[in-house]
């Protein structure tokens, strides 16, 4: 066994790696250096740039406060928007003018570092999302200005700016309360249909998971249709009240399709239906002829198809359509809807392999059942019929069509019933 001492460290100075030292986080300091370069350039934000892209600068660990700076001229105070101790300069966001020729440059000149510094994305995201979700910190001409901003930074196309982060903050309740986010999203949507469409702003929107939520910018008591409607009217925004009205319009309708889908699967009674289609029309105020589409279509629906089997397929649809036959006379009231009948069948019958060749049994069977008058079905095959498979239908209607142009006045029904289906 050896008797030689062991080494020890008494005495030694173990020297740490420099990895191991984390250097203490200056904001300030890193704060008042942009600010200088603001400065030292008078504002220009094309030689600031310049200048930023030349310095030593920390951009990956102060990306937050660099954004703090381009937006109110210096750096924050943790948890707020005022200014915190340190330089200022006057060429922030906030400074200028709330109008579009005053802010664009800041937009292009974030676009520009961007380009050079993309990482910095998430730190605009953050300060943005950061002062949205603390509208009730600014006046009402600053909320004026990010709102111009916001709308900029997405018609700009600033790349990688997520929507949903920087504008899910603007449905606070808090906020929406206030009455702060209307006149803030009012000022958005007007800013970015400058440059963009409706259809532009709806897919930002989706994209946002905002589409769904538009009457929730409204404080509750002013949370309508009528109020979106009059709100956006009186502020220019005619194409996004027409936008929002068509889709109410097909909420209606998709509702009343799943109630009445509902009752006809349950085989409720038919003056029950009736009376349920009814009201919804008045509650919705539903034209009279989507209200003959949305009949039809539900009615198709819950017919039992059999596949390839024709005859089977053809008594199917044929018991639907006497089984509910009244309810497609309370609503067929005029010529016209009638007239609108005939098409929802055309197109579905051209539109549906398996019904192709049902369409003259079912238009015997409307007119049996009454739904469709004689009158109505010679306007169609004369001149009324839709373009689509229209010769097809025509000659397959024809033989039909023979015999209520050769039965006289009033004896045609009656001479048909007698007669018996076996007529064409």
């Amino acid at each position: 066994m050896s008797s030689k001492e062991k080494p020890t460290l008494g005495g030694t100075r173990i020297k740490t790696r420099k990895r191991n030292i984390a250097a203490p986080l200056d904001p300030a300091a890193f704060a008042d250096a942009v600010v200088q370069i603001y400065l030292d350039n008078a504002g220009d934000l094309e030689l600031v740039a310049k200048s930023l892209e030349s310095s030593d600068l920390n951009f990956s660990r102060y990306g937050d406060t660099f954004f703090e700076v381009v937006f109110t001229g210096g750096r924050t105070q943790p948890g707020t928007t005022k200014p915190d101790e340190g330089e200022k300069h006057s060429y922030s966001v906030l400074d200028c003018e709330p109008k579009r020729e005053a802010i664009l440059p800041s937009v292009l000149y974030i676009q520009k570092i961007l380009r050079r510094r993309p990482f910095l994305i998430k730190n605009l995201e953050n300060v943005m999302r950061r002062f949205l979700q603390s509208l009730e910190l600014f006046e009402e001409n600053e909320r004026k200005k990010l709102a111009i901003f916001t709308a900029l930074t997405f018609s700009q196309k600033l790349s990688g700016l997520p929507p949903e982060t920087v504008m899910q903050p603007l449905l606070k309740d808090n906020l929406v309360a206030k009455g702060l986010v209307l006149p803030f999203i009012t000022d958005f949507f007007r800013e970015y249909l400058i440059d963009n469409s409706v259809d532009d702003l709806i897919s930002l929107l989706k994209r946002g998971k905002m589409e769904d939520n538009l009457l929730d910018f409204f404080p509750s008591a002013k949370r309508s249709a009528e109020g979106f409607s009059e709100h956006f009217t009186k502020e220019g925004l005619v194409a996004l009240v027409d936008y929002n009205d068509k889709k109410m319009f097909e909420v209606k309708l998709k509702e009343m399709k799943s109630a009445l889908t509902t009752q006809i699967a349950e085989e409720r009674d038919i003056a029950e239906v009736t009376e349920t289609v009814k009201q919804r029309v008045k509650d919705t105020k539903i034209p009279d002829i989507e209200v003959v589409r949305i009949l039809w279509d539900v009615l198709m629906d819950a017919v039992q198809w059999s596949g390839k089997n024709q005859q089977q397929n053809a008594n199917s649809a044929l018991r639907q359509v006497k089984a509910w036959a009244k309810l497609l006379n309370a609503f067929c009231s005029s010529g016209k809807l009638e007239l609108e009948l005939m098409y929802k069948v055309q197109i579905q019958c051209y539109e549906d392999a398996k019904l192709m060749k049902l369409f003259p049994e079912i238009v015997r069977s409307l007119y049996d059942q009454d739904v469709l008058a004689e009158d109505t079905i010679l306007l169609w095959f004369r001149k009324g019929a839709n373009p689509k498979g229209r010769q097809t239908f025509v000659k397959a209607l024809e033989p039909f069509v023979n015999w209520l142009e050769e039965a006289e006045g009033g004896m045609r029904k009656r001479e048909r019933e007698r007669t018996g289906p076996g007529v064409f």
